[in-house]
């Protein structure tokens, strides 16, 4: 974790992946500068970056101050310091009401006590398979104040799937909601269950009533103490689940105790957060951006807003009824919401921050996004792994739709060759990322390619000479047909900027005489009467003669996981 003078500020601790579409790089000239980019000077000091967000406040200062002296440089002394610096105002606001400060801090600490008392100890794992509601944060909390680590599930697993990491991940207990339960083999998994998110008339089923070791979160809390002995804990890094787009998802642990200051103001130096925004995360929380904006906003003061299950008309009622000022979103969000037919008539004139990260944001949803949705969209790519790597502001994205941004305070971006040697600038190469936050290995062991400390993202792209990124694709999805490389990204966004074309992915499958052809599947827009034939047409007309796909597939929807990512290998 990383810390700003006194203050914890953890969003540097876990960042979301993300992609942008690219150019052609065939179109941009080589440059003499070094494609080796570090974030540019910049007269704005860390002083000036932390006033703006309102950490400067005299009272807020005291609270961050007293908070890291009691809980520790651990994600619990941020929630602290907002219960210390304005315990009634709205903390979390979710599909049960509004939970301040005060009582978050309260529940949590009896929680912590509580987990305690289930016979949890400091440095141990705790799984956490929540949805997006009040106990996923009071449990955050409740695990940094009791020393626990914290291995955060996805919330789409099958039931294999949430067996096998909770076995794989050493989880000494688990929290999980109710709704979820029922996924996890009681009688083999004998540790300490807490069952959360038990309201609205959610019963347990006899398997787990008649499970000793099954208990629920309103249990734990009953007659546990309000106050935990006067011992600081030291931070434990939480396991983060890769996606798992190619394959079983994996734990990712980041280093604990970090102390880059640079990092740690990356994103508030670009992106203007406040202290009395309402932030609404529509991302799930167990994903790393959806952490990132949870734990941003504990410290800055902001409210939190979220709902177990995203809506497109829930959402837009929301951010006009609440007046939400900074929505988090995954791209395959925003392709949701500029597709509701409520979109053109809601009130958005609340929104100052769009921020996106998790995924390829397609350059027609950028585009979509500024007409219509306003000149608020910011776009940040990194990864669970490499940590945060570049942000692109809205001026970025008006200017140049495609691009992934400029690199980050507290990072260093580099495109090399298969050799590791650096690419001229404008020319193709693969993406390295180095910053203090990249990850240390798999918890199952292994890791990604280093070159000088630079980690592999996985990602082919280039830079221009003016520092702007742009990302072409995964390298796993280039497909070779005829001998030509084609990275599916540029085909995607000249389909989806189709009006009668919802949401496309291009695949390569083989083929004896080309080696492998571009498959489109396509999800088409209500009542579109689109014909294969107009689709190749339609690719031609635009784009090389390789790059059409042989085969058009037309599907009601496309495999995603839970943060919105394409999985290909489904297709």
């Amino acid at each position: 974790m990383a810390g700003i003078g006194t203050c914890t500020l953890t969003v540097d601790t876990v960042c979301g992946s993300s992609r942008t579409g690219g150019h052609s790089p065939d179109t941009v000239a080589p440059m003499s500068a070094s494609p080796l980019s570090r974030a540019a000077g910049s007269t704005t000091t860390i002083l000036d970056v932390v006033n703006r967000a309102g950490l400067l406040d005299p009272r807020r200062l005291t609270a961050l101050t007293v908070a890291l002296a009691r809980w520790g440089p651990t994600v619990a002394a941020p929630f602290a310091a907002s219960a210390l610096a304005t315990p009634t105002r709205a903390a979390v606001v979710d599909d049960d009401g509004v939970t301040t400060w005060f009582e978050l801090d309260r529940r949590s600490t009896a929680l912590a006590s509580g987990l305690h008392r289930l016979g949890l100890r400091r440095g141990e794992n705790l799984g956490v398979a929540c949805r997006n509601h009040r106990e996923f944060v009071e449990v955050t909390i409740a695990a940094a104040k009791a020393g626990l680590g914290v291995v955060y599930m996805n919330t789409s697993f099958a039931g294999p799937q949430m067996n096998e990491v909770l076995a794989r991940e050493d989880v000494a207990g688990l929290v999980i909601d109710a709704a979820l339960v029922d996924l996890v083999d009681v009688d083999t998994f004998t540790s300490p269950i807490v069952v959360a998110d038990c309201g609205g008339g959610r019963a347990l089923d006899r398997r787990c009533r008649n499970a000793e070791h099954v208990t629920t979160s309103d249990d734990v809390r009953r007659g546990a103490m309000w106050r935990l002995p006067l011992r600081a804990s030291l931070p434990v890094a939480p396991i983060l689940l890769t996606s798992g787009t190619t394959g079983t998802p994996k734990g990712a642990r980041r280093p604990s105790g970090n102390t880059d200051i640079h990092a740690a103001t990356g994103i508030l130096e670009r992106i203007p957060y406040r202290h009395d925004d309402i932030v609404a995360i529509t991302s799930p929380l167990f994903h790393a951006w959806g952490l990132a904006q949870m734990l941003l906003a504990a410290t800055l003061g902001c409210t939190i807003s979220v709902t177990r299950t995203f809506d497109a008309v829930d959402t837009l009622s929301r951010i006009e009824r609440d007046r939400v000022s900074v929505l988090a979103v995954v791209p395959a969000i925003l392709q949701r919401l500029l597709g509701s037919s409520a979109f053109d008539d809601a009130d958005l004139s609340s929104l100052r921050v769009v921020a996106s990260s998790g995924s390829a944001l397609p350059v027609p949803v950028v585009e979509d996004w500024l007409e219509r949705g306003g000149t608020n969209l910011y776009n940040m790519y990194g990864s669970t792994e490499v940590g945060q790597a570049t942000l692109a502001t809205p001026e970025d994205l008006v200017d140049e739709p495609a691009t992934a941004g400029r690199v980050m305070a507290g990072s260093v971006v580099a495109v090399l060759d298969p050799n590791g040697a650096e690419v001229p600038t404008g020319e193709l190469g693969r993406i390295f990322v180095g910053n203090a936050n990249q990850f240390e290995q798999y918890t199952g062991g292994g890791g990604k390619e280093l070159v000088d400390g630079l980690m592999c993202t996985g990602d082919v792209g280039f830079m221009r000479a003016d520092g702007l990124l742009f990302v072409t694709g995964r390298a796993d999805d280039m497909i070779v047909s005829g001998g030509e490389n084609v990275f599916p990204q540029e085909v995607e966004d000249l389909l989806l900027a189709h009006r009668e074309i919802a949401d496309v992915a291009v695949v390569g499958v083989d083929d004896a005489s080309l080696g492998q052809r571009l498959v489109a599947h396509i999800v088409l827009a209500e009542g579109s009467p689109l014909t294969e034939r107009q689709v190749k047409t339609l690719v031609s007309g635009s784009l090389a003669r390789h790059k059409t796909p042989r085969d058009v597939c037309f599907v009601d929807e496309l495999p995603r996981t839970a943060t919105g990512k394409l999985r290909r290998s489904d297709l």
